[in-house]
């Protein structure tokens, strides 16, 4: 099984405990991942009682898989933003994301952070045309881009756009310590502590445990929100996973880069405890929907090797990523009447300033503060022509797999999410669901959700 390089270089871990009685407090947020935990800390920071919950242990999900990236410059964005939603909302959708690198600036320490630019590159006519209309996008917002050739690949690069004074972050080491930050302020986290079922007229989580919890908000950072059904969020995000390859490097890069051209790539380096790291990431496709995938690690390790010069991966990671079908994500209450639900999903890949972009977004809307990202944001958002199309691509792709999972005689288990037929992921071995996402170990425990109940593997 592959390894994620961030989970094997992060800081001796801190063990919280499980939960082992009924509590009450103010907020509880669902979720251990950077999302959860920045919500617990600026809400401890304003004096509110909060409790986090993880099923497994923090940071171990899309965060400590991630390519580590903390930028507002999020591949070719700004351009569509504008013609989505007006120069106004493009731009405030920058400034929360300029906003979330400032403070992921202000509370690192050591290798924890390293500034650095972040570059989009160009390698045909097409490509240098898509950062012409970008560069004139971040002219129309304000944003300090360069539009030049700004590259130490060694690749032929017809144009590059550079976002100066950005920031890349070791994420799991980040989250670790803004977690003991959220402790430090008030907030208590409790790991291995699943929860099985609510209750939210009269606001009670129950626990696999057995215990209780009385909140009085809840926000709830999952991946796929146990109770999206509510405003059928579910059937408004496609899960895509990608794959990420690392290994040794002698010279670390000042910038970190995307591809604007197919096949997409992201480049970085690491520097951690001395020693540097080459992240190479791309290759991709819908969650769930293929089985030999150890194609994606074997196609990075040989550009690693024939393009880069360095030696085979040391270390393979994959990560799988909700999107909305508008490029924001969703934070906010889940339904107007539901006000003290609150919702935190579909980060499309960018989900580290997104993260604390949206837990920001949160954190005012509990304590009566005002944000001007909370509309652009808001769940409610989504047009109906846009779910529609959404909600029949991924219904379709339920009743389909639903239906060969129940019909057809197969190996392949069952998700106990909703029915749908797993497909076996040779190189990550596991069970992956094409439906919703969830994901389970071989020995069919649950490793991410929706899904909240193992697979019956007899």
């Amino acid at each position: 099984m592959n390894h994620s390089l961030w989970l094997q270089t992060a800081y001796r871990r801190d063990s919280y405990p499980a939960l082992d009685k009924d509590l009450s407090c103010d907020v509880c947020i669902i979720g251990g991942g950077l999302s959860g935990i920045a919500n617990a800390y600026f809400l401890a920071q304003e004096g509110k009682d909060v409790i986090l919950l993880e099923k497994d242990e923090i940071l171990r999900g899309a965060t400590g898989n991630s390519t580590g990236k903390l930028t507002a410059q999020h591949d070719i964005v700004y351009t569509d933003l504008i013609k989505q939603f007006g120069r106004d909302n493009a731009k405030i959708y920058y400034e929360a994301n300029a906003q979330a690198v400032l403070f992921g600036k202000s509370i690192t320490e050591g290798d924890e952070l390293r500034n650095a630019d972040s570059i989009l590159f160009s390698q045909t006519k097409y490509g240098t045309e898509l950062l012409q209309d970008e560069k004139r996008a971040y002219d129309d917002l304000g944003i300090v881009g360069e539009l030049g050739r700004n590259s130490e690949l060694p690749l032929k690069t017809e144009a590059t756009l550079t976002l100066s004074g950005e920031a890349q972050i070791h994420p799991v080491r980040f989250g670790q310590h803004l977690a003991k930050l959220a402790v430090q302020a008030g907030a208590r986290i409790f790991e291995k502590s699943d929860v099985r079922t609510m209750d939210l007229k009269n606001r009670l989580l129950y626990m696999a445990s057995g215990h209780e919890i009385q909140f009085n908000e809840l926000v709830l950072c999952t991946h796929y929100p146990i109770e999206a059904l509510r405003g059928l969020q579910i059937l408004k995000l496609i899960v895509n996973r990608s794959y990420i390859v690392s290994a040794p490097a002698n010279m670390p890069l000042t910038g970190q880069y995307i591809s604007v051209d197919n096949p997409k790539r992201s480049v970085r380096t690491a520097y951690i405890d001395g020693k540097t790291h080459f992240l190479l990431s791309g290759e991709g496709h819908q969650a769930g929907t293929e089985k030999e995938t150890q194609v994606h690690y074997e196609t990075l390790s040989s550009e690693l090797r024939n393009v880069y010069q360095l030696d085979a991966m040391k270390y393979g990671w994959s990560a799988q990523d909700p999107q909305t079908p508008d490029l924001i994500p969703y934070a906010g209450c889940i339904s107007r009447s539901m006000p003290y639900v609150y919702l935190n999903t579909g980060f499309r890949k960018w989900g580290l300033s997104n993260s604390i972009a949206s837990a920001r977004i949160i954190s005012d809307q509990i304590v009566g503060r005002q944000n001007k990202a909370a509309s652009l944001y808001a769940p409610d958002r989504t047009g109906f022509g846009s779910f529609l199309v959404q909600a029949l691509k991924n219904t379709g792709l339920v009743l389909r797999e639903f239906t060969g999972g129940h019909i057809s005689r197969t190996n392949s288990p069952i998700c106990t999410h909703m029915g749908c037929r797993t497909r076996w992921n040779e190189a990550d071995q596991t069970w992956d669901c094409p439906c919703h996402g969830s994901r389970f170990r071989q020995d069919g425990s649950v490793l991410e959700g929706p899904a909240m109940k193992p697979l019956d593997l007899e």
